[in-house]
């Protein structure tokens, strides 16, 4: 059984940082890709960013290119997303999520190309 938890959120200002985390449990965490998603109150969750299995090939919705930078380091079993110039459009709940088939040639991108999830850790940009 994988376990994925998140850390790092907070509320913080428009213009501001913070970098979450989500520690892995397992011996495999190096196999899979892994992905970020959000959830803001009444939408549906969407894709934030993904990373390849050894950190090679990334991925970011439109929404959060050149603002968010995600990254893993294998030896921790950690998976990072760092975004910087927060909007309060940013504010959700933000999970991060492994993926479910451990497919080396392809980035999901849809959270039913995941099978493991975080709890969730929330994110608040206040203008």
């Amino acid at each position: 059984q994988v376990q994925l938890v998140e850390s790092g959120g907070g509320l913080v200002q428009a213009g501001g940082s913070l970098r979450l985390s989500c520690a892995a449990s397992g011996r495999t965490f190096s196999s899979y890709a892994m992905g970020w998603f959000r959830q803001a109150p009444g939408k549906e969750r969407e894709f934030v960013a993904a990373i390849s299995r050894i950190g090679s090939s990334t991925a970011y919705a439109d929404s959060v290119k050149g603002r968010f930078t995600i990254s893993r380091d294998n030896a921790k079993n950690t998976v990072y997303l760092q975004m910087n110039s927060l909007k309060p459009e940013d504010t959700a709940v933000y999970y991060c999520a492994r993926e479910r088939s451990a497919n080396p040639y392809y980035l999901p991108m849809r959270s039913d190309e995941y099978d493991y999830w975080g709890q969730g850790t929330q994110v608040t940009v206040s203008s």
